[in-house]
């Protein structure tokens, strides 16, 4: 790629991942200034000509020390904002880890719809794209959004590490009805990677004010190494309820695997578990929340930033994302 009309800037708090980009597209990180005032309130400005340029911004939208999702949100939409201002051709918002995606539909009376919320707020400043990785739910992801979307899946990279790790039967669970899709998809990556059948399981499971209840289990794991997958491992407990159902019903190995790391409340003790033989994250979330002696011994990051730079390369040329869309929904 020669960079010659394509300008990629990384936000201060995502800068790292943002250089692995630039590094896999063979072009420099365009140059910024981020500027934090007395009262909690803060800027952002392109120092180099956007004009006519197609833009790409990387921003990973999750909480950490000093500067919370929201800041990060608003960060990235103001630098939005100063790009469309500043005569940028296209703006696209590549959103490793898209916050509040979760808070997708009304569960209970005059609930909010979160992530509708955050699309229009996309809208509102002209972003004529957002990029992003195994959103929880991809059919409210792809309906929120009026401006134009690309969702990207992480299922084959999961396989390709799995080619190495896993000998013998295996079968991919979903820790829950909700994620059976999602599972089935890397199980079908899985066997075009091994050439084996790939069994498939899933558990119930029911969220009410925090409490998590449901044992039912269905498929077979008995004399298999287990693969449970999930958009993201938060508190752990969900991956932990599955993992001690597959020990019971005689898995052979237990292997965690989730895009995303968010790590908080016990999910430390939940990763230090014996029931798991390997957790398995990206790094759209550095594992900062954790212990780093832990995440050294127990954790395997996976590196989405060359998928990420795949993706830009394509749209930018006008390519297909076919291939790095897990191929679309059944």
């Amino acid at each position: 790629m020669t960079g010659s009309d394509i300008t990629l800037f990384a936000l201060n708090a995502s800068r790292a991942f943002g250089e692995r980009v630039a590094e896999r597209l063979g072009i420099a990180l365009g140059q910024h200034e981020e500027r934090d005032f007395e009262d909690g309130e803060h800027k952002a400005r392109p120092l180099e000509n956007a004009r006519g340029r197609d833009v790409f911004v990387v921003q990973s939208l999750y909480g950490e020390a000093g500067e919370s999702v929201n800041d990060k949100l608003l960060r990235l939409l103001f630098f939005i904002g100063a790009l469309k201002d500043a005569s940028a051709a296209e703006v696209t918002a590549v959103v490793p880890y898209l916050g509040y995606a979760r808070k997708d539909r009304k569960t209970k009376s005059r609930d909010p719809v979160t992530t509708r919320y955050v699309a229009a707020l996309f809208e509102a400043v002209e972003t004529e794209r957002v990029v992003t990785i195994d959103v929880h739910n991809l059919a409210a992801f792809q309906n929120a959004f009026r401006c134009r979307t690309d969702h990207l899946e992480a299922a084959g990279l999961f396989a390709e590490h799995f080619l190495s790790v896993i000998e013998g039967e295996v079968a991919v669970v979903s820790p829950d009805a909700g994620g059976v899709k999602r599972a089935d998809r890397f199980r079908k990556a899985l066997a075009r990677a091994t050439g084996k059948d790939i069994g498939a399981a899933f558990m119930e499971k029911y969220r009410s004010r925090g409490v998590v209840s449901g044992e039912t289990f269905v498929g077979d794991v008995e004399g298999r190494a287990a693969i449970i997958i999930d958009d993201m491992i938060s508190t752990g407990t969900t991956m932990a309820r599955a993992a001690r159902a597959c020990r019971e019903r005689g898995a052979t190995a237990v292997h965690a695997v989730a895009t995303h790391g968010i790590f908080v409340g016990d999910a430390a003790k939940v990763i230090a578990d014996p029931v798991f033989d390997s957790v398995v994250v990206t790094n759209t979330i550095p594992p900062f929340r954790l212990p780093a002696d832990l995440a050294k011994k127990r954790l395997t990051v996976l590196d989405v930033a060359p998928l990420f730079a795949e993706a830009v390369r394509r749209i930018h040329s006008g390519g297909s994302l076919v291939e790095l869309m897990g191929g679309g929904e059944d």
